[in-house]
Order: C-alpha cells, then sequence, then structure tokens
C-alpha cells in the first residue's frame, strides 16, 4: 500500500480510501465485516462513512456497522483513520440537520455512539450551509476539538470560494481549518479541475475524489453488457449517462484493453496521477471488487497515455486558451 499526507496535515493515509456507503443496503453486515478486515490486510487505513448512509431517516445504519466491527477489539479502531460526515437530515425536527452549533453537536455525540469510539479523525461538512455563518461553525468545530472528539475537519461538496471562505475564517481564529475536500471526480466529471483543485492546492487540502468511476461507467459497463454480466448504470440517469457516452465510453475501454488492464483499474490509477488528489473512495460491494482496486497502485500511466485519456475525455476549458482558474479570464 502506498500512504501520503492528508493535504498539508500529518496524518498519513492509504492512497485509496475504503468507501462504506454499501454497507448495509447492498452489503451485508457480515460480508461489510469481512471487506473491511480485508482492508486492514492489505494496508487500507482510510475509511470513509456518514450519518446518513443506510439511507433511513435517523438510524445511521453504516455507522452502526462500523461501530460493532469496531467493538470486536484487535486493534480494528486504533488502525484506522476514520472519517464520517454531517449535514444531512437525521430528523422530522428543526436543527436535525444543518451546521448549527446545535446539530454539529448532536450529530457529533450521536455518531460517536453509533461508531462506538471517543473521537473522530476526520469530521467532514457533507455540503455547504448556505445559512449558518463560518464563526458559529468553527466555534462548534473548536469545542469538539477542545474535546478531544474530534482531531480534523474536512468538506464535502464545496466550491471552491467556499474553500476559501473557510479557510479564511478559519485563518482568523487561529485555527487549523480544512485539511480535505471530498469532491465527485473522474474523468467524466472533471470539473473541480476549474476551482476547487486549485484552491484545494493553495490552502493545502487533500482531495479525495467519490464515485471515482462514475457510478460504474468507467468500469467496464459495456464490456460487461457484451459478457451478459450484471452491468450497473442501465436505467434511469445511469442509463441516460450510458447513451450519451456510449462512444467515448467505448473508445475507453479499447484503450485499457490495448493496455492490457481493467477500464476500473485505469480510472482509478490516473485519479491517482492528479496533482492534489490524496486518493479516490472505493465502494466494493464485494471482497473481490475491493481486492481488484489494489491493480490500480500498480499502474503508471506513462505521459502518452495520460495525453490520449486527455484526449478522450477533456479537461473543462471554457475559454480554452489558459489551465485553470484562469481559463475564462483573457
Amino acid at each position: 500500500m502506498e500512504y501520503t499526507n492528508l493535504g498539508r496535515s500529518g496524518l498519513s493515509v492509504s492512497r485509496l480510501v475504503l468507501g462504506t456507503m454499501n454497507f448495509g443496503p447492498q452489503t451485508t453486515e457480515a460480508d461489510s465485516q469481512v471487506i473491511m478486515d480485508r482492508a486492514h490486510e492489505h494496508g487500507i487505513n482510510f475509511f470513509d462513512t456518514a450519518n446518513v448512509y443506510g439511507w433511513q431517516q435517523g438510524e445511521g445504519i453504516t455507522e452502526n456497522i462500523i461501530g460493532r466491527w469496531f467493538a470486536q477489539g484487535g486493534g480494528r479502531r486504533e488502525k484506522t483513520v476514520l472519517a464520517t460526515k454531517l449535514y444531512g437530515g437525521m430528523g422530522d425536527w428543526p436543527n436535525q440537520n444543518r451546521l448549527s452549533a446545535l446539530h454539529i453537536r448532536q450529530a457529533a455525540d450521536e455518531s460517536l455512539r453509533r461508531l462506538q469510539t471517543d473521537y473522530i479523525d476526520l469530521y467532514q461538512m457533507h455540503h455547504i450551509d448556505r445559512t449558518t455563518p463560518w464563526d458559529e461553525i468553527w466555534e462548534a468545530f473548536g469545542v469538539l476539538r477542545q474535546q478531544g472528539k474530534v482531531l480534523y475537519f474536512g468538506s464535502s461538496n464545496f466550491a471552491g470560494w467556499h474553500l476559501a471562505q473557510a479557510q479564511e475564517a478559519a485563518r482568523e481564529r487561529h485555527f487549523l481549518g480544512l485539511v480535505s475536500e471530498q469532491s465527485i471526480y473522474n474523468l467524466l466529471t472533471r470539473w473541480v479541475e476549474l476551482e476547487v483543485l486549485p484552491a484545494a492546492r493553495h490552502y493545502g487540502l487533500g482531495v479525495i475524489p467519490w464515485s471515482p468511476l462514475h457510478g460504474g461507467l468507467l468500469g467496464g459497463v459495456l464490456r460487461k453488457q457484451r459478457e451478459g454480466g450484471a452491468a450497473r448504470g442501465l436505467s434511469g440517469r445511469s442509463g441516460e449517462a450510458l447513451e450519451q457516452h456510449r462512444e467515448v465510453i467505448d473508445a475507453f475501454e479499447k484503450f485499457c484493453a490495448d493496455l492490457g488492464e481493467d477500464p476500473a483499474h485505469v480510472g482509478l490509477a490516473w485519479l491517482l496521477a492528479q496533482d492534489g488528489v490524496t486518493g479516490p473512495i472505493i465502494g466494493p460491494r464485494t471482497l473481490e471488487q475491493l481486492d481488484g482496486s489494489l491493480r490500480a497502485l500498480e499502474i503508471k500511466l506513462d505521459a502518452d497515455a495520460l495525453a490520449k485519456l486527455d484526449e478522450l475525455f477533456p479537461a473543462p476549458a471554457p475559454g480554452g486558451a489558459k489551465p485553470a482558474p484562469e481559463a475564462y479570464a483573457w
């Protein structure tokens, strides 16, 4: 396993992040525990979850699964850099969502109870709160840190200017601020390159891509379809996206076949090669998917391969002539 510091912090994390969103809804608790044990065997120490995962309001199903795994002992908690999130609604009453000081306090205590631990390594805001002032947020987070309940703070789904707001407000309080930003980022969705990635690099935030294979569309979906296997992304919005991008996805799969590599592994390897990326979130539903993802660490894409991927999946550049974040300026 390869490790890197999370942003400008001294925290050492694996370059593949175990995403747990499937634990409960798609993967049984028993299988989830086997996957987490195997992740440790592979040296993956960075686990990502959220209080809303499990998608039954207020239940925290996935956090509970992880907590019961921690409770088995054997150094499971000590070996894990635990990241969870707050923001989403955990009940129908006012103040049971978003980032008020009240909800921050309640959400942290509830996550700690479900996770059966006394501290969270990385506490992430799942979304920007457009109504709560940063002074209130950082004061509440500061209390959690003083209490030893949280060590580091991160964001998710923030725009570049949100990162700037957060960091400048933290600077005024002489506070460490954010150390990471979790964004959707993959070959098909590269918008973060315009503002988020430059802002994250400027402020020393590690970027953690979620949906690194765009819901499975970059995981060999057309090959699986031809082989008659279960292919994700063939209905609803994913099905529409597949039809919209079918030509380029087909070309991508042929390119990967020429490399002799699985498309999923190439998609992850491309993210690992991007400046500022700490590590993509892999969300295995099975042990086999987890084991297979390790191949991405071994793939080193050369300049020609990276150029070909840029040709297939061009970076967003409204002006076309300048690199981000000034791409649209004269």
